[in-house]
């Protein structure tokens, strides 16, 4: 068989298979600018040992734009959802999709060759709030049915007309297909997301809108407790929200959310980041309980 058409091989059916694998050659992180007038970007850093440039940034992209603001980032494809393992034979990890939280406009870098890596697609953000109602994408995840990402921003100038919430791109075009929630229940503050797939749930969580962070957190709200201190449990496929669990107003800020990494086991995390009465941080866990909450 020719060589491009074998599946990807970077692809691996365990996160211990995946460590047994051979180690990266490269490594990719966002560049901030100092400021909204400075443009953000791509290093690709050399991890490569023996290399007379390990460690050093040996190419970069710089976006054409300005004001973006890049934050997390995530691949087209990955080993759960959209590779050779789920019936997607031929698809590649080979696209970055990252947002700018600031400007709603997300840019498609193509990596395949890291010391080539160049921006494939930019998607504008009038795309993006005319096709999903949201604004100030986050976060990126491969999907069952596509590219799923998490917004902060819902609506309207300031982003609070309506609630944030996630949408669907398609991982091969890029074509925006459209907000996720079917049901979004008590939901209307976003922030991190994950799943277990096998068990069809999804978990999110929530920090606050974008008036409550775009210039800094605002102390009085931050004080009122009107920043997020909840979580959200959805039937996966069936796009419902069927649980939420309120931690607690003074627990402000629910952020980073994470499930076991066994699929077989229904526990998981979400790190809080401040606890009004007393400014600590926390780590929660949650886990089903024999009634099925």
């Amino acid at each position: 068989m020719n060589r491009a058409f074998k599946p990807d091989p970077t692809f691996h059916a365990s996160p211990q298979l995946a460590m047994q694998a051979p180690v990266e050659n490269f490594a990719f992180t966002i560049m901030l600018g100092k400021d909204a007038s400075q443009h953000d970007g791509l290093a690709v850093i050399d991890l490569r040992q023996g290399s007379d440039t390990y460690g050093q940034i040996v190419h970069s992209v710089m976006v054409p734009t300005t004001g973006d603001e890049f934050h997390h980032f995530g691949w087209n494809a990955c080993s759960s959802s959209l590779s050779p393992l789920s019936g997607h034979a031929f698809l590649e990890r080979r696209y970055l999709i990252v947002p700018g939280i600031r400007s709603s406009r997300i840019y498609i870098f193509d990596v395949k060759e890291p010391l080539k890596a160049h921006i494939h697609k930019v998607i504008e953000p009038e795309e993006v709030f005319a096709k999903t109602g949201y604004s100030r994408p986050h976060t990126i995840h491969c999907g069952p049915e596509g590219i799923y990402v998490s917004t902060l921003g819902g609506s309207g100038v300031d982003g609070t007309d309506t609630p944030p919430g996630i949408f669907i791109m398609d991982c091969e075009t890029f074509d925006i297909i459209g907000r996720y929630e079917m049901d979004r229940g008590q939901q209307d503050k976003h922030y991190d997301f994950w799943w277990n797939l096998p068990q069809n749930y999804m978990v999110s969580s929530e920090w606050g809108l974008p008036p409550q962070f775009e210039n800094g957190v605002v102390p009085e709200d931050l004080l009122a407790n009107k920043y997020g201190h909840s979580i959200h449990f959805w039937d996966l496929r069936a796009r419902k929200n069927v649980q939420t669990i309120d931690l607690g107003e003074n627990h402000q800020m629910a952020l980073e959310i994470r499930p076991a990494h066994d699929p077989s086991k229904s526990y998981g995390f979400c790190g809080v980041v401040v606890d009004t009465t007393n400014l600590q941080g926390a780590i929660f866990t949650w886990w089903r309980g024999d009634d099925g909450t």
